[in-house]
């Protein structure tokens, strides 16, 4: 028999399909271990047939077939050729998508354990075959058949292994192995609410099952009751015997919209996200496999679960950046969610309280159907935001972190025994260190990018490759010790809010906190059962959480983001004022949110202060009408990365010669064309050039993708993205 394999590397040089001869009873979609350039390596069968069109005496045998069952199903083979073609990746980058890493390293297994079980004999009699002298036999006997079962290792810790052997040898209890789940819900606890749905949610329900449009987006204000909607619909996927998949944009929300569903659908649920171990994450899919579970809920990857008979696909909080990849295979999550949802003929919805301007443009050419909920589901107002104007705070001598008003606030707060959130987009104690006296600023020696002070390990980190290096006592160029510790990181935050509010307990939530498994979820379970007065988060606290006693926000520099060299900035920045805006207030308690900033005036700011989404989005569609940027245009970023400078300038003339042709043959579609340096030039030990396009033709896409990958890298990296969410 003749298998057609993708061998596992993403080298575009071996981009082929070998084949191999297997003697096995084989499938299609199953792994198998193959001989190929003297090392075995694992590869995809994705065809079966009986001849080959080559000497039979040339190929090699298949070594070794995994799993029974076909780790990728039929939509999955389907769906690979899909992305290779749109994305123009290799087919393996593209089978990557689908299977866990350290299950295609062959690093993790089923977990088999070894659990006792009683004779089919009555305890009594059992006892009777053992000598009364023999007591740690006769209370293993009398536990084991007390309780029914019990793992071999617990047994022996408790009693001794030479009394359960013994046990074993004469037939009283028997010793069976066993595949246990390494179940990640376990943790997680339910909650039983009864939810009675509002006029607005069952017309809102009512429109995205009756309407046409294979894509819905749901625009809903924080607190309006749309994962209530998200759960119905599964349900009525559930129901008519199909499948579903639930996305959200961060593993900090998982557990929270866990608890939702595991309480509505019990052991129908699988969780898949990089915060798993290993070992939960091989489980958790296999479950999905087998088709044990029916619902996956996840970040980014999940939407690649190998989950059949798709009815609905589920996308929260749609607007986030998170749902694009920017590495392996730079894929968009949503148009990959409308591929698997063609193939099912299901349903996408997309949610979010400030959706993304290509959806909401996309809603109202017709392409998408939509629908809005305007109103909270308690028809509580939205909280009211204050500004505080740091500029003139200085004037008064106040030239701290915090507004005197939300220090008053943060007061008010805490002795009323409600929580407060405090929000700063700024990882880290310090964003920089600089010497006063010459002007040095501590950079990495991999990226050309300022150093961030991290306090409580005292010392400087990259925040783009994670280098750590020790702490400054005097500036390495100078020798002056006049050192400057410049902009207000999060951990500065927290040392001055336990300054100020020392009887409070601060948490804080951010990429350093969260570096362990679960601590998310141990996080945010903390500050739900009021064991903490103050959760300081990053964008991890922004988005979707509920906290019933949450009465205060206070948005540390606000305008942080406003002028950065994105065209996005004004949205992301509305984005997340309204997102982590709608954290407070959301129950019985009446809501406040202090904005601090030194730009008050800024018609972003005052918009989404006001949460007038609809006249922002209109005003931010008519300026990217004006100027030609997305959705009316695509900006294509073009990357050249090396290690060696001069190897990849070389590659890059290549490149930018080649991609010059096609500007000159096509003038007319492009608005910009041109090279440079990245941003950041220098990242991770690699040197990073760029040509940057903005094109009025979809069709060119094709031509530009095979025009840059068609050039020799010679040890340079060449790779292409539509629309980047980071110009970095």
């Amino acid at each position: 028999m003749i298998v057609e394999v993708i061998v596992d590397i993403t080298n575009s040089q071996v981009d082929k399909i070998f084949e191999y001869i297997c003697e096995n009873n084989i499938k299609v979609g199953q792994r198998v271990l193959v001989p190929f350039a003297n090392r075995l390596l694992s590869g995809f069968v994705i065809n079966i047939k009986e001849k080959s069109d080559y000497d039979l005496s040339k190929l090699k045998y298949v070594e070794k077939v995994f799993d029974e069952q076909p780790a990728l199903n039929t939509e999955c083979l389907k769906l690979y050729e899909d992305i290779v073609k749109r994305y123009h990746t290799t087919r393996a980058n593209a089978l990557r998508l689908f299977l866990p890493s350290e299950m295609r390293a062959g690093k993790v297994k089923e977990l088999i354990k070894t659990f006792l079980y009683p004779s089919n004999i009555i305890l009594d009699e059992a006892i009777s075959k053992v000598s009364q002298r023999a007591k740690s036999q006769i209370e293993v006997l009398e536990y084991i058949y007390q309780n029914g079962r019990s793992e071999l290792a617990t047994t022996c810790e408790c009693y001794s292994r030479q009394a359960v052997t013994a046990l074993i040898d004469k037939g009283l209890i028997l010793a069976k192995k066993e595949q246990v789940f390494r179940n990640p819900l376990n943790k997680i606890e339910t909650i039983n609410n009864e939810v009675v749905l509002t006029d607005q949610q069952k017309k809102c329900l009512n429109y995205v099952k009756n309407d046409s449009h294979s894509t819905q987006l749901l625009y809903g204000v924080t607190g309006s009751g749309k994962t209530e909607i998200y759960l119905r619909l599964i349900d009525d996927s559930l129901k008519s015997g199909k499948t579903a998949i639930f996305l959200v944009p961060e593993i900090s929300l998982t557990p929270q919209t866990v608890k939702r569903l595991r309480s509505r659908f019990n052991e129908n649920c699988a969780i898949l996200h990089s915060g798993l171990s290993s070992g939960e994450r091989f489980d958790e899919w296999w479950r999905l496999r087998n088709g044990d579970a029916k619902i996956v809920i996840g970040a980014r990857s999940a939407i690649f679960a190998p989950i059949e008979n798709l009815g609905i696909i589920i996308i929260d909080e749609e607007h986030d950046s998170n749902y694009v990849s920017e590495s392996g295979c730079r894929y968009n999550t949503i148009e990959v969610a409308k591929m698997r949802a063609k193939a099912n003929n299901s349903k996408v919805v997309l949610g979010s309280a400030t959706p993304s301007l290509e959806s909401y443009v996309s809603a109202q050419n017709g392409e998408y159907g939509y629908f809005e909920l305007a109103e909270r589901i308690n028809r509580k107002e939205l909280p009211e935001v204050c500004f505080a104007d740091m500029s003139k705070e200085v004037k008064r001598g106040n030239n701290g972190i915090f507004s005197s008003i939300l220090k008053e606030e943060i007061k008010t707060c805490l002795d009323s025994k409600q929580q407060a959130i405090i929000f700063i987009n700024r990882r880290g104690f310090s964003q920089n260190v600089i010497c006063k006296d010459c002007g040095y600023v501590a950079k990495c020696q991999n990226c050309d990018v300022s150093l961030n002070y991290h306090s409580e390990d005292d010392c400087l980190k990259c925040h783009y490759c994670g280098m750590k290096y020790h702490s400054l006592s005097a500036c390495p160029e100078c020798g002056g010790i006049h050192l400057s510790y410049g902009g207000a990181g999060i951990q500065r935050v927290e040392k001055e809010l336990n300054k100020l509010f020392p009887s409070a307990t601060v948490l804080r939530l951010d990429a350093d906190t969260t570096s362990t498994k679960d601590a998310h979820y141990k996080i945010l379970k903390q500050f739900s059962e009021h064991k903490a007065d103050i959760l300081l988060g990053t964008q991890m606290v922004a988005k979707g959480h509920d906290f019933p006693l949450v009465s205060l926000v206070g948005i540390v520099e606000a305008d942080i983001g406003l002028y950065n060299s994105d065209y996005r900035s004004a949205e992301k920045t509305f984005q997340l004022i309204t997102q982590v805006s709608g954290r407070c207030g959301r129950a019985d308690i009446t809501g406040k949110v202090i904005l601090q900033t030194y730009s008050p005036s800024n018609p972003t700011l005052k918009m989404a202060a006001e949460y007038d989404y609809k006249n922002f989005i209109k005003q931010q569609i008519f300026l990217r009408q004006m100027t030609f940027y997305p959705p009316f245009a695509t900006i294509v970023r073009v990357m050249c990365v090396g290690e060696n400078e001069d190897k990849t300038i070389n590659v890059f003339k290549k490149l930018f010669s080649a991609l010059e042709t096609v500007y000159n043959e096509n003038k007319t579609d492009f608005i910009f064309f041109n090279k440079m340096k990245s941003p950041i030039k220098y990242m991770q030990r690699k040197f990073r050039y760029q040509i940057l396009m903005r094109i009025t033709n979809q069709e060119l896409l094709d031509i530009i993708y095979s025009t840059a990958l068609s050039i020799n890298a010679f040890g340079t990296h060449i790779y292409v993205e539509e629309n980047p969410t980071d110009l970095r």
